[in-house]
């Protein structure tokens, strides 16, 4: 069993109750949290600490509006490969590992890769869409689709099993 699924089982009620706060708010005051979830603040961050540990929790980050910081477009990318060897993919994912790509998924499908990227201008985006497919030789197209608002952005992921 891989080590996410066997982390996912082993999650009670109190961990996901923890799980649901803290995706809201992470720096939400242990004592807080305690209080809502009906645990001692100890037991709280011994459990925070152990979902760390097993990866359920994988990092503790700030969502930043592009807007505020100059990168008010946003824009999607499907790409697709020539070539899909384990080292041609795995090249893939590294080139694609920059700032400007705000996420970067291998699916299934007509394309190999889709990709959401904030840019601060089209010019921006036309210099990175040349950098990042138009000059890479394991790239047969790429199609890209710009975002004219942004409905839903969010990263909580539900913690109640399906």
């Amino acid at each position: 069993m891989a080590k996410h699924d066997a982390a996912s089982e082993s999650l009670d009620k109190f961990d996901r109750a923890i799980l649901e706060l803290v995706q809201r708010d992470n720096t939400m005051a242990l004592r807080l949290i305690a209080e809502q979830v009906n645990l001692s603040t100890a037991a709280v961050q011994r459990r925070i600490k152990r979902m760390e540990e097993k990866g359920v929790i994988t990092g503790n980050i700030a969502i930043v509006d592009p807007t505020a910081v100059g990168r008010p477009i946003t824009i999607i990318v499907e790409v697709m490969t020539e070539r899909t060897s384990l080292a041609e993919l795995e090249a893939m994912k590294a080139h694609f590992a920059v700032p400007e790509v705000q996420q970067c998924y291998y699916v299934t499908g007509e394309v190999d890769f889709v990709l959401v990227l904030t840019v601060a201008s089209m010019q921006e985006y036309q210099a990175l869409a040349r950098r990042l497919f138009a000059e890479n030789a394991n790239v047969t197209w790429f199609k890209t689709i710009v975002a004219l608002d942004r409905v839903k952005v969010g990263l909580a992921v539900p913690s109640t099993p399906g």
